[in-house]
């Protein structure tokens, strides 16, 4: 087995083979771990996305990208946001932190913090964390009961159990009179939620290096011992039921996908070894926000995410270049409302430079209220809300009766930060003031 080694860098970090001073933003590996890296981009290319760019022979850059690569030799390179800034210990549990705390929110994973929190203290990598919940997860269910199904079995044998098959009984040949071709069910833990679990368990025995990770794991596998691994993790998902027997299996399953891969935006099959997920960062903001405006919103409200009703033009009756806004919310007796969420830190400071705002994200929202919201209205690009954008920007204004507004939205609390009563403090429908739903007052 080969020695494993850990990398912790952030988004757009730099990696070299040579030896460098490593810090969040450039560190050195192996030169195996180095090609690696290079093939698996060229997988990912081939779906559409960008991990990393080849600067030169010696360096690489990642691109925004968020999660754990796992390589051949042995090398794990943790990969965590951009958000958290600064110097010490503390920026790499912060940025692991956050990380947690955005794909808990953007898979809607069962996340369960009491009682647990000795595995949120300790310095290891993500992958840990992932193992850790998945375990936790499987040990409820075990303690709640391994559901059992039955399982047709056709044999032979010298007694007589369940149906004799005749068809196959009258094709014996002679001689054979004495053997039965039989058909009966055997109640088996062999079903796909638990060849799933058993995978999942499999693949945590091999990667954990935590000691309660370890030991977890292992006493679990002796209960799995009679039951198969998966062959076909895909139809296996399908086949997993959520009726009330099963429903204390609820919890592991979002786990299980992501130990296993099926939570992937893109597939990894074949590609990483070991623990391995990536995550687009702007996606896991862009479903972060998502889910925090939905739990906010009226009841009669509805909030769409990447809506595709229209397109920017029509050519020869068809329709040409699809508008996708982020989110739509739309509610009886209102306007729709067009909301975007861009991973990008902007500086409300700079008012010279446009606080580091990009003029194709303008472009892009003036499309989009044009075509959702008939040119007039309010629509909302939000942000990270950092030391550097605290508060709502003032509206900019697209035209007569059209603003576009520039929100924080606080990562630690979940929420938007909205602007000042009285200006577009309503135009969306919350569900309330309350405390969780702050608005801002400028002076």
């Amino acid at each position: 087995m080969a020695l494993r080694s850990l990398v912790t860098v952030r988004e757009f970090a730099r990696l070299t083979t040579g030896t460098v001073q490593p810090t969040l933003d450039q560190a050195s590996v192996s030169d195996s771990a180095f090609d690696y890296l290079c093939r698996l981009a060229g997988g990912f290319r081939s779906n559409g996305a960008t991990l990393l760019q080849v600067e030169s022979r010696q360096w690489l850059r990642l691109d925004g990208y968020v999660g754990v690569i796992e390589t051949p030799c042995g090398t794990t390179v943790e990969i965590l946001p951009k958000h958290v800034d600064g110097l010490g210990e503390h920026v790499v549990e912060d940025a692991r932190a956050l990380l947690r705390k955005l794909l808990g929110r953007a898979l809607d994973l069962p996340v369960r913090e009491v009682g647990e929190a000795a595995i949120e203290r300790f310095d290891f990598p993500l992958t840990e964390w992932v193992m850790n919940r998945f375990l936790l997860a499987l040990e409820r269910v075990v303690r709640r009961g391994v559901r059992s199904d039955y399982v047709r079995v056709e044999e032979t044998q010298r007694f007589l159990r369940g149906r004799l098959d005749l068809t196959r009984q009258l094709r014996q040949p002679p001689g054979r009179d004495h053997i039965f071709n039989i058909r009966h069910d055997v109640y088996l833990h062999d079903r796909p939620e638990n060849r799933l679990l058993k995978s999942a368990l499999k693949k945590v025995c091999d990667c954990s290096e935590h000691p309660d990770n370890w030991r977890l794991a292992r006493e679990l596998s002796a209960l799995f011992v009679e039951v198969p691994r998966s062959t076909d993790a895909v139809s296996d998902f399908r086949a997993w039921r959520s009726d009330r027997l099963m429903a204390h299996y609820a919890d592991a399953r979002p786990w299980c996908e992501l130990v296993l891969g099926q939570q992937m935006p893109l597939s990894l099959a074949g590609l990483t070894h070991g623990l391995s997920f990536m995550f687009a960062m702007d996606r896991l903001f862009e479903r972060t926000v998502a889910n925090s405006l939905r739990s906010s919103l009226h009841s009669d409200t509805r909030l769409i995410e990447q809506s595709t009703r229209h397109s920017l033009c029509t050519h020869l009756g068809g329709k040409k270049f699809t508008l996708k806004p982020d989110m739509l919310v739309e509610a009886a007796g209102r306007q729709s409302i067009v909301l975007d969420a861009k991973w990008k830190m902007i500086d409300e400071s700079l008012m010279d430079k446009h606080y580091g705002l990009a003029q194709a994200d303008f472009y892009q929202l003036f499309a989009y209220a044009h075509k959702y919201q008939g040119g007039k209205g309010d629509l909302a690009l939000i942000y990270p809300r950092t030391e550097f954008f605290t508060r709502p920007l003032a509206p900019f204004q697209l035209g007569t009766g059209l603003n576009l507004w520039v929100l924080p939205f606080d990562l630690e609390a979940e929420i938007v930060l909205w602007p000042e009563e009285g200006s577009a403090s309503g135009f969306l429908p919350l569900s309330g003031r309350a405390p969780g739903l702050p608005v801002y007052r400028r002076a």
